[in-house]
């Protein structure tokens, strides 16, 4: 089939051409993210390869449509971007990669604790500098801290799994708790209760209109004192000037992210010569108890070779009229 790959890097080239090489589509390789000043880019090719922060509303569906694009392959788990109301009145199916390589996001999700935790990331550039005092780089033990999962799918899990090994107490919270998680690792809680009791809070749930700043005000005010807040699930979940200020008031201690509510025309993207015109992220950026990643969690060779691997995998099975698991829908 014919695919327009859109907001491709030289990474995205380089393992979807690898793994190309048994399904023989056809790639076109497009730098720009997909929006309505790139759609018309997809003219003429028969599939749409798309990521995390490309736009595919009910405008972009119906051009793509015009266009004659009859399959959306998203190359990443979630699918907030994508009206599937409007795909699937106009026919056009969306397959995504539910599950890539959990691992990675589990084990960034870590080092950010830990990095925050022990100010890793102010050292160093202290003894890059000659200074080796340790004021202010002062931590606290994981081990017998309660730290709070919010959402146990394989990722959320993991990151758990992890925590327990430190020696951590892990209360976790879900809609569809996990039988043997909770016998080996956790114990589920009500939101409210985690968000109360936890030292650490991580988000690892998905981004639906339920949970859309799940972390506000309300969600901070229950929180320790001093609270560490680790996100590396989607950007949404946290209503980002709610959080500035519980950094401001100290209610949050520490906070983690390697995502951000509005990073669609920030990450990805190399931004060192541009002064960037979102206030809210260059004010995050000023406190030194916050670390911030661009979306770089699920960065692993494991994880780009998996998600390169299910992609061609689904456009070959819908190309071949074959049944597709990873198929979405407004059922799903």
């Amino acid at each position: 089939m014919k695919v327009a790959v859109f907001s491709s890097k030289s990474y995205d080239k380089l393992f979807l051409e690898q793994n190309n090489q048994q399904h023989n589509h056809e790639l076109k390789f497009f730098r720009p993210r997909l929006d309505d000043q790139t759609v018309a880019l997809a003219k003429g090719f028969e599939v749409v390869c798309a990521f995390v922060n490309d736009c595919l509303d009910r405008s972009i569906i119906e051009t793509l449509n015009q266009n004659g694009i009859k399959l959306i392959a998203l190359r990443c788990a979630g699918y907030n971007n994508v009206d599937l109301e409007a795909a699937g009145e106009l026919g056009i199916r969306v397959v995504r990669v539910p599950a890539y390589s959990p691992y990675s996001v589990a084990e960034h999700t870590i080092a950010l604790i830990l990095t925050l935790n022990r100010k890793i990331h102010r050292a160093y550039y202290r003894v890059r500098e000659g200074n080796f005092a340790l004021n202010g780089l002062l931590g606290f033990d994981l081990h017998d801290r309660t730290v709070g999962i919010v959402g146990t799918g394989k990722i959320g899990r993991l990151t758990g799994k992890i925590l327990h090994g430190f020696g951590c107490k892990v209360l976790a919270y879900d809609l569809h708790p996990n039988a043997d998680f909770a016998e080996k690792y956790g114990e589920y809680v009500s939101l409210e209760n985690l968000l109360a009791r936890a030292d650490i809070v991580s988000l690892h749930c998905p981004l639906t209109p339920e949970t859309h700043h799940l972390i506000d005000d309300r969600a901070i005010a229950i929180m320790k004192s001093g609270v560490m807040l680790v996100n590396t699930s989607r950007g949404g979940l946290v209503d980002t000037k709610a959080v500035i200020k519980g950094l401001k008031s100290k209610q949050i201690g520490h906070l983690a992210l390697d995502v951000y509510e509005r990073e669609g025309n920030m990450f990805f993207e190399d931004m060192s010569g541009e002064i960037i015109q979102d206030d809210v992220f260059e004010r995050l950026l000023t406190f030194p108890n916050v670390i911030i990643t661009g979306h770089q969690a699920f960065f692993t060779e494991n994880a780009l070779n998996n998600i390169t691997q299910t992609t061609l995998s689904n456009i070959t099975a819908i190309a071949q009229n074959q049944p597709c698991s990873n198929q979405v829908t407004t059922r799903s």
